[in-house]
């Protein structure tokens, strides 16, 4: 089987699996992360479930490209559009009023945290999910970020619904995105380099 092809069984798989509310393991163009359908309450609250995490910490969203921004958030400051054009790596910005996420996904302060993707498998997963997915690093919380697959705890790896294949071999970038906040609708504020 051409690796074309193979990749396509892979995320047609993974698509499948989100659509079903269920967690996955996979890579992201930051981490290994773990995710699923954003707009699924049940399927966020296994993620902090997983994860041993507070439900006061909001995740990271990934989305695929700025016509799915505009769909979940209410007003995109104009800067957000030349921040995402203009980064050069993997940037996340904090964003007012969402609509349409799960509940349990979005900040007490009605904030979101939102990093539409580059890479091609991320975005090809969100693009034929047609919905934005959920991202955080996979580990139990307070324990330190695996730079690769082989690192990641088993009980992470237990919990999860699917593994994707792809990328097991590889080591991630392991980079965390820079987080910007816009600051009324024109000033940027810097929360991570």
């Amino acid at each position: 089987m051409n690796f074309i092809l193979m990749i396509n069984k892979e995320i047609n798989k993974i698509v499948e699996i989100l659509k079903q509310g269920k967690v996955i393991l996979y890579p992201t163009d930051t981490i290994w992360g773990i995710g699923c359908d954003a707009t699924i309450e049940k399927s966020v609250n296994e993620i902090y479930s997983i994860k041993k995490r507070s439900s006061k910490k909001s995740f990271i969203i990934l989305m695929s490209d700025k016509m799915m921004l505009a769909k979940y958030i209410k007003n995109v400051p104009n800067i957000s559009w030349n921040i995402i054009d203009s980064s050069l790596k993997p940037t996340t910005i904090i964003y007012e009023n969402p609509m349409g996420i799960a509940k349990n996904a979005i900040n007490k302060n009605n904030t979101i945290a939102i990093r539409i993707v580059k890479d091609k498998f991320c975005k090809t997963i969100i693009e034929k999910l047609n919905r934005p997915i959920i991202s955080t690093s996979a580990n139990i919380s307070n324990n330190s970020t695996p730079s690769n697959f082989s690192e990641i705890d088993e009980i992470i790896k237990s919990k999860v619904c699917y593994i994707t294949k792809y990328r097991q071999k590889e080591k991630i970038k392991h980079e965390s995105s820079s987080i910007i906040k816009i600051i009324n609708n024109n000033s940027v504020k810097v929360l991570r380099q």
